[in-house]
């Protein structure tokens, strides 16, 4: 099976219309056509049903489009790799924008004293960018915040875990209470909470405003558009007109160092190694160290 055709389907299994993911893929739908059905004789199962009314995927495609995207994915992955290990040395490093400055203001400066460091650029994200670019091979390393975040399929260490607060109004009535819970402000009334994006970039449907980064947020929470429920440290990004008020029952969030596994780098390890002695967690899990 060759990469193009692993595209050309994932275009049709997404579009679920020939013609729309011949236009994705800047090709004619003849050959695309063509493409599909030699893949299937090559397979020897059916992966689309075509009727007058559209395409489907069979319980076949479904499988191939999952494993496609990984598989996918992981090309697109150590492409970029392969290009960024010819440069000159350095970590590239993503964090969400407005999250965890203190946490991470500790890790460069432990890094940079470090023996043997190399230059850092980090890479400020917005919301739910970080993983996507670590699993695209665009950087080394990247903060992520569980549960919020997923290190499916990635090597991690844990941080720091923190607990959650409220962001509200400054006038809002209960922006004067010393501690709230979840089901109080689910029934606030006209004061709906975010939506954040998926690991795809889409957003789940509801009421709530789709929030891209810290600054839109708390811009919204002071004119009363929305609430939202964030790790305790949100609170040294926020603007004037936001009240922080504890959360008791929401879940606790965790902030991970995040890598591929499949990374080989001596400053990759350096980095993971300031992580285990400044925040003590349990060793460098699974940095494999080349000998160059």
């Amino acid at each position: 099976m060759e990469t193009r055709e692993l595209r050309y389907f994932v275009a049709v299994a997404e579009e679920l219309h020939f013609g729309r993911a011949a236009r994705r893929l800047g090709i004619a739908q003849p050959p695309l056509s063509r493409a599909i059905a030699q893949l299937e004789r090559r397979l020897g199962t059916v992966l689309l049903e075509r009727d007058s009314r559209g395409v489907a995927l069979t319980g076949s495609g479904h499988v191939l489009l999952r494993e496609g995207r990984t598989v996918l994915a992981a090309v697109a992955a150590a492409e970029a790799r392969t290009r960024r290990a010819g440069q000159p040395p350095g970590l590239v490093l993503a964090a969400k924008a407005g999250a965890s400055t203190e946490l991470l203001a500790a890790l460069l400066d432990a890094y940079a004293a470090r023996p043997d460091p190399v230059p850092v650029d980090l890479r400020l994200c917005r919301f739910g960018e970080q993983s996507r670019l670590l699993r695209e091979g665009a950087v080394d390393a990247a903060l992520l915040h569980l549960p919020f975040d997923t290190t499916e399929g990635l090597d991690s260490e844990e941080l720091h875990t923190e607990g959650r607060v409220a962001l509200l109004p400054a006038g809002h009535p209960l922006a004067a209470r010393p501690a709230l819970r979840l089901a109080e402000l689910a029934a606030l009334p006209h004061l709906p909470a975010p939506r954040f994006p998926r690991r795809d970039g889409s957003y789940p449907d509801g009421p709530g405003p789709e929030i891209r980064d810290t600054t839109q947020l708390s811009q919204l929470v002071a004119l009363g558009r929305m609430h939202a429920v964030l790790p305790e440290s949100a609170r040294s990004q926020l603007r004037p007109g936001v009240a922080v008020v504890p959360v008791l029952d929401a879940p606790p969030v965790t902030t991970v160092l995040a890598w591929d596994p499949a990374a080989r780098s001596r400053p990759l390890a350096g980095l993971v190694r300031t992580a285990v002695e400044v925040f003590g967690g349990g060793g460098p899990n699974g940095v494999v160290v080349d000998g160059s």
